[in-house]
């Protein structure tokens, strides 16, 4: 099969993940996607299949004679599609020889246009792959799917010679669990990489220092006709708080390296109140500034309307997975020449987010990124190429054969 004959395959199976977090998988319809992996693989010959508890899909390609002893390199991409946009009955939309002109999606009245993604010019004569308009497609990550998937079969009929390969398909990835459940011994790759969206040129080795914010605001809520000097109006006092922030520090107004605060969710009454918040920073020293920001507008707010009024907890999410790699990075030097052996130019790109390889890396297996050559991810607009999903997996082999 193609890459694009399996990408077709697996996104019209619906794995939106959820933002519970009481199991892993989030939802049962993971597995969905899981078993045909399973079974696919199966057909392949790759050995130590499995579909465990939690929907993690391995495999493993052992290593053929005299390259026993190269390291072990794995593979991981994940299962699920976010889940506050449709993953559901996706209906792909095929265009042969585009043109790099407006592409109608369907009948949704949504159009695809260079003015907003203006790399559309460099796909002209590409199959692309779009949505109808009304879910996402899906490439986010069952591009990395379908590359992975793909490079192993060509791997096992080739015949040529390579070291062993270690392949897992996560659930959960877009809700941050996906690589809190990964088997690292089951697994059994020596480092690995997470493929991932992004141009086939980027490789991603740093990310976002994260932490969460979650304000809790006590008012004092007592008939406004007799209120002077006495309410304390809760939604009110979050006003307050957001405005001690940088206006400027925002997602909206950041790029490359600038951390910012993302206010996500917000509610509230004059009796109570809450802020949730993601604070993000490539710089560990900066993001523990932005932290203290916080206690300090913690403090004095309760300074100024009573002890209790206010109520912040923090908690750490990931950390930049660059403080692991620096000391490895023969690990992305490899991916760079695989990408040089496909007539580009790799180009180093911080994810301005997070990846499974950040934990990954923190529980000890190396994991750069590599790109799909996805576009417009999480939304209507997300689209591919046959070509990019065929050079993905091209990719995906070269850095293989490089593995000494």
């Amino acid at each position: 099969m193609t890459a694009l004959e399996r990408f077709l395959v697996y996104v019209k199976i619906h794995t939106a993940s959820s933002e519970r977090d009481d199991r892993t998988p989030t939802e049962e319809r993971e597995f969905d996607l899981a078993r045909v992996l399973e079974k696919e693989m199966k057909a392949l010959g790759m050995e130590r299949v499995l579909v465990d508890e939690h929907a993690y899909a391995y495999g493993f390609i052992p290593a053929t004679a005299g390259c026993e002893n190269r390291p072990c390199v794995g593979f991981i991409a994940h299962l699920d599609t976010i889940p506050d946009f449709s993953g559901e009955n996706v209906k792909p939309q095929l265009i042969e020889n585009y043109d790099g002109g407006p592409v109608a999606l369907g009948t949704s009245g949504r159009v695809l246009t260079a003015d907003v993604n203006p790399h559309l010019s460099e796909l002209r004569g590409h199959t692309l792959v779009t949505t109808d308009g009304t879910t996402v497609l899906g490439a986010d990550d069952k591009a990395g799917v379908a590359a992975i998937m793909t490079a192993c079969e060509r791997l096992l009929t080739s015949g040529r010679p390579h070291g062993a390969v270690a392949v897992c398909f996560t659930p959960d990835e877009e809700v941050g669990h996906g690589a809190a459940l990964l088997d690292l011994e089951r697994f059994g790759a020596d480092f690995a990489y997470t493929v991932d969206g992004g141009e086939l040129n980027e490789i991603n080795f740093e990310t976002f220092n994260a932490a969460a914010a979650h304000w809790e605001i006590a008012g004092f809520n007592i008939h406004p006709g007799s209120a002077k000097d006495r309410m304390i109006n809760a939604s009110l006092v979050a006003m307050e708080i957001n405005a001690m922030l940088p206006s400027g520090a925002v997602p909206e107004r950041t790029e490359k390296y600038e951390g910012f605060f993302h206010l996500t969710d917000m509610s509230g009454t004059v009796e109570k109140a809450e802020l949730h918040y993601i604070l993000r920073d490539h710089d560990a020293a900066a993001l523990a500034e932005k932290e203290k920001l916080m206690r300090l507008i913690e403090k004095q707010i309760n300074e100024k309307y009573g002890p209790g009024t206010a109520k912040l907890t923090l908690r750490e999410q990931y950390r930049n997975m660059a403080e692991k790699l620096a000391p490895r990075m023969e690990i992305v030097e490899l991916a760079e020449n695989a990408v040089r052996s496909l007539g580009l130019e790799p180009v180093r790109v911080p994810i301005r987010g997070g990846t499974d390889g950040s934990q990954l890396s923190f529980r000890g297996l190396l994991c750069p990124n590599i790109g799909t050559g996805g576009y417009a991810c999480h939304g209507p607009y997300e689209h591919t190429t046959a070509e990019n999903l065929d050079a993905a997996a091209r990719l995906v082999e070269a850095i293989t054969d490089l593995v000494r």
